[in-house]
Order: C-alpha cells, then sequence, then structure tokens
C-alpha cells in the first residue's frame, strides 16, 4: 500500500521520535580539492557500513557560510558532525553550539584545542622541519614561506615549525620571506610575485598548499626562472596535478585516506556509547615528504 500511494517517511519526524536520524553532517572549506574529496569519500564509506549516511557542506572559507551550514545541519536533526573550519573563522561560538547540544563534534585537518573535542589530523609542526630540512640538505640557504593565515592551528603550527627549523640550521629568518594567504593559485601567484620583487630573493619556497605552490610555480615559468637551480619549491597535500605539470611538484603526503577513516571512527565512538563520552581522541599521523623535480637540486 506504501508502495502503491509513493509514501514517502517523514524523516525529521521519525528523527525527533527515535532520537536518531542516522544522518552525520560533513562541513569541510571546498570539495574541489583532493583531499577534502577523499576524506569525504573515506568518512562515507565507514559510515555507510554501519547505516548512516552523510549531508556534505562547504564554506568556501566563509565564516558566515560556515555558521550557516552549522545551522542547516542543526535543524535536520543530524547524529553528529565532522567539520574542518573555514581559513576565516575566529569565532567559535557556533562550534560551542553544537557541543551545547550534547551533538557529537569531530574536527580534522582544521581544529582548535580550544574547543576540546575529537581531532584527526598530522603533525604540522614536524612537516615544516621536514621540508626545512629536505632544502638544507639541497643547498638553500634562504627559505621563504608561502603559509596560511595563522589564527588556524595548522598553519601556525606549520608557521612555528618552518622559523624553528631555520634557527636549527642557522638560516636567516626575514619578515619579508613569511606571507600568510588564503592559498589558492591566485594567491601563490601574487605571494610569488612580492618574494621575486625582494632585494634578496629566496633560493626556496615552501608553500603550505600545492594549490598556492602550482600559483608560485606558474610566475617563475612565466620568467624563465630555473626550477629547482634558481629557485626550489616545495607545496602540501600531494593533489594529483603535483605529479603531473613540469616540473612535478614535492609535497607533503597528508593521509587523507586515513584522516577519512578515523574522523568516522572518532564518530562512531560517540554514537556506540550509551552516555556522553568523556576521553577525547586525538589522532596525530605522521607524514612522508614526497621529493619531486621541484625541489631536488641534486639530482639536476
Amino acid at each position: 500500500m506504501a508502495k502503491n500511494l509513493n509514501y514517502q517517511p517523514n524523516h525529521l519526524a521519525s528523527a525527533l521520535r527515535s532520537g536518531k536520524s542516522k544522518l552525520v553532517g560533513v562541513i569541510v572549506p571546498r570539495t574541489n580539492s583532493n583531499f577534502f574529496s577523499s576524506v569525504i569519500q573515506n568518512i562515507e564509506e565507514v559510515l555507510n557500513k554501519e547505516g548512516y549516511n552523510i549531508i556534505i557542506t562547504q564554506s568556501n572559507e566563509s565564516y558566515k557560510k560556515e555558521c550557516n551550514n552549522i545551522d542547516t545541519l542543526l535543524f535536520t536533526q543530524v547524529d553528529g558532525i565532522i567539520a574542518s573550519m573555514a581559513n576565516e573563522t575566529v569565532d567559535l561560538s557556533y562550534y560551542e553550539k553544537i557541543k551545547s547540544k550534547g551533538i557529537p563534534l569531530i574536527l580534522f585537518d582544521r581544529g582548535e584545542n580550544d574547543l576540546n573535542v575529537d581531532y584527526v589530523g598530522i603533525d604540522d609542526y614536524n612537516s615544516s622541519h621536514i621540508i626545512v630540512e629536505h632544502l638544507v640538505n639541497q643547498g638553500c640557504k634562504r627559505i621563504a614561506h608561502i603559509g596560511g593565515y595563522k589564527h588556524t592551528r595548522i598553519y601556525n603550527n606549520r608557521i612555528r615549525g618552518y622559523i624553528d627549523a631555520l634557527k636549527k640550521h642557522n638560516l636567516p629568518l626575514d619578515d619579508e620571506l613569511l606571507l600568510e594567504c588564503n592559498l589558492t593559485i591566485k594567491d601563490g601567484r601574487i605571494k610569488m610575485e612580492k618574494l621575486l620583487s625582494l632585494d634578496k630573493i629566496p633560493d626556496a619556497v615552501y608553500v603550505a598548499s600545492d594549490y598556492a605552490a602550482l600559483g608560485a610555480q606558474r610566475v617563475l615559468k612565466e620568467k624563465n626562472i630555473n626550477i629547482p637551480n634558481d629557485i626550489a619549491i616545495v607545496g602540501f597535500s600531494n593533489e594529483p596535478f603535483t605529479s603531473m605539470v613540469t616540473p612535478t611538484i614535492s609535497s607533503i603526503e597528508q593521509h587523507s585516506e586515513e584522516i577519512g577513516k578515523q574522523a568516522a571512527y572518532a564518530f562512531l565512538e560517540h554514537a556506540k556509547k550509551e552516555v556522553v563520552k568523556q576521553t577525547l581522541t586525538k589522532r596525530i599521523l605522521d607524514v612522508k615528504l614526497l621529493v619531486r623535480d621541484s625541489s631536488n637540486k641534486k639530482k639536476n
């Protein structure tokens, strides 16, 4: 009879009655990144096996849109939210709103310690040490960093790691070599142009995103600056295009598949407990630097 009448259950009413919607909200800064799309795919694979579906939203790095996404997911009665914060996000009140409602919140990649929630990510601080160490071994002595905004924890950790690694190797730390931006391709172009306008240009650039690294590389190629002999480049995230462009771009492997799975497992730990889980989950994964042509001076 239900089939004959084309009956569709009222999902919200069912969720209110049972207290479970079997829906999990996922918030990402953007979906057109291989890193975030891979994380989403692996979250979905794990949760689908447990009978959950996911609702995907993207902030486009906008704090206002992120807040709207949270409101929408709360209205939909999701059983939990897995999120990576927008670059613009400084005010954490909307994330506190999720916690106040007793809804499990798991942050991945970008998250703030002040929220005191489950977190899955990589060792961003040590990543910078690995990159600087590699560039030093290639003979680089004036290393610039195009990073994200330091109010975001992961980019702050990468900046701290970069600064400490320079000190470790007794290399100069010039304010003009440390630039912050949204790490888009356009930003990479703009910041690379700025570095090339300096009286003393860098001989290497560590970029906290492959997209910005691609923008920086395009500027160097347009100006016929040899990569890596004149200026070496290292990116971050191991986007697929890094192994396809010329020269190929060295990058940090962020283990997106494992981050997605671990974030889903963290939610399931909450979902399967009768009472609120008191012990927080902090999963920090090691990284690997994939050395390619853009920074391999010794190969050349």
